[in-house]
């Protein structure tokens, strides 16, 4: 069993990592850490610092945030999560992550409008 890193809970909600296959479980927020457990398996489980953490991406649709991604500072690595309430869950990370921490990631429309402006600049020569 993991011991966890947090001495108080703000949150604990069920939830799904997207690490790999989907995983499903519960996300605590609390004062040291963002922390998954499995709710099968005890010992598969994230824990991420709030010392660790680089920034947070969420993926929004229409006004419904889908899921989220907590960024790590070492190697880039990412962890996507969704949880039963993305907007409750983000709101009690806004308390130790700061709000200039915290994006809306491009949607599929805008990733295709940048690759179109950015062709377009290659064919004409202009950058």
């Amino acid at each position: 069993m993991a011991q966890s890193q947090n001495s108080s809970v703000d949150l604990t909600i069920k939830a799904t990592s997207y690490s790999g296959l989907g995983t499903y479980g519960h996300v605590m927020v609390g004062n040291n850490a963002f922390e998954f457990y499995n709710e099968r398996n005890p010992e598969d489980y994230i824990q991420i610092p709030w010392t660790e953490v680089d920034y947070i991406s969420a993926e929004v649709i229409g006004k419904k945030i889908v899921r989220f991604a907590i960024f790590i500072k070492q190697g880039g690595n990412h962890f996507s999560f969704s949880t039963r309430d993305n907007k409750e869950t983000l709101r009690a990370v806004r308390t130790y992550i700061s709000e200039d921490r915290m994006f809306r990631s491009p949607s599929f429309f805008d990733v295709i409008k940048h690759g179109v402006i950015g062709a377009g600049k290659k064919l004409t020569g202009r950058d």
